[in-house]
C-alpha cells in the first residue's frame, strides 16, 4: 500500500508518532483525541476528519506496526525458513504488545481493510519464503496452504486460546504444512 507523500505523510507519521508516545507516557485510558493533536501538532479536527475518531486511529497504527520491516531470513531450506519465520511471528504477535496491536487493528476496522492488510503482510513474507525454496528446486505449497496451517492457526491461538503458544507449538504447524508436500 503506497503511503500518502507530502504534508499528508508528515501529518500521519506526527500523529502516528504521536500515539506511540503517548501510549507508553500514560497508556491507553488516558490517550484522547485531543491530546494526540497536541503532541502532533495537530487540530483535532484534523485527527477527525482523516481517520473518524480514536479507535480508527488506534486501528491505523496498529496496522502500521503489524508491518514487518524486513524480508524472512534465508537459511537455506524451506522447512528452516519457515520453522524460524513461524517462531519470530508467534513470539511478535503474542507478546503484550502484539496482541494490543492485533486487538486494536481488528477494532477499528469495520470494513475489513485493516485485517486485510494484515493478512497481506504475512502472505507476502510467506510468498517470499515459498518463492526462495522453489527457486533452490524444492518442492513447495501453495501460500494458502501455509497460511491455514501456520499463519491462521496461530492468530486464533493467540486470540482465543493463548496458553501453550511455543517455539514448539510453531513447529508442530510447519511440520503439519510441510507434511506430504515434498517431493
Amino acid at each position: 500500500m503506497a503511503r500518502p507523500g507530502g504534508r499528508s505523510a508528515r501529518v500521519q507519521q506526527s500523529v502516528h508518532d504521536a500515539v506511540r508516545e503517548l501510549l507508553e507516557e500514560a497508556g491507553r485510558d488516558g490517550l484522547t483525541v485531543p491530546l494526540i493533536a497536541a503532541r502532533a501538532g495537530v487540530t483535532p479536527s484534523t485527527i477527525y476528519r482523516r481517520w473518524g475518531d480514536l479507535q480508527e486511529l488506534l486501528s491505523d497504527v496498529a496496522v502500521e506496526r503489524l508491518r514487518p520491516e524486513s524480508a524472512p531470513a534465508d537459511l537455506g531450506s524451506l522447512r528452516q525458513d519457515l520453522d524460524v519465520y513461524a517462531e519470530q511471528f508467534l513470539e511478535e504477535m503474542a507478546s503484550a504488545s502484539g496482541r494490543a496491536y492485533i486487538r486494536d487493528a481488528l477494532l477499528g476496522d469495520a470494513e475489513g481493510t485493516n485485517a486485510g492488510q494484515c493478512s497481506a503482510y504475512a502472505a507476502d513474507q510467506i510468498e517470499t519464503i515459498l518463492r526462495r525454496a522453489a527457486e533452490r528446486g524444492e518442492h513447495v505449497p501453495e501460500i494458502e496452504h501455509v497460511m491455514d496451517r501456520v499463519v491462521a492457526p496461530i492468530m486464533y491461538r493467540i486470540l482465543f486460546r493463548p496458553d501453550g503458544l511455543t517455539a514448539e507449538y510453531s513447529h508442530t504447524l510447519v511440520s503439519g504444512a510441510l507434511e506430504n508436500t515434498t517431493a
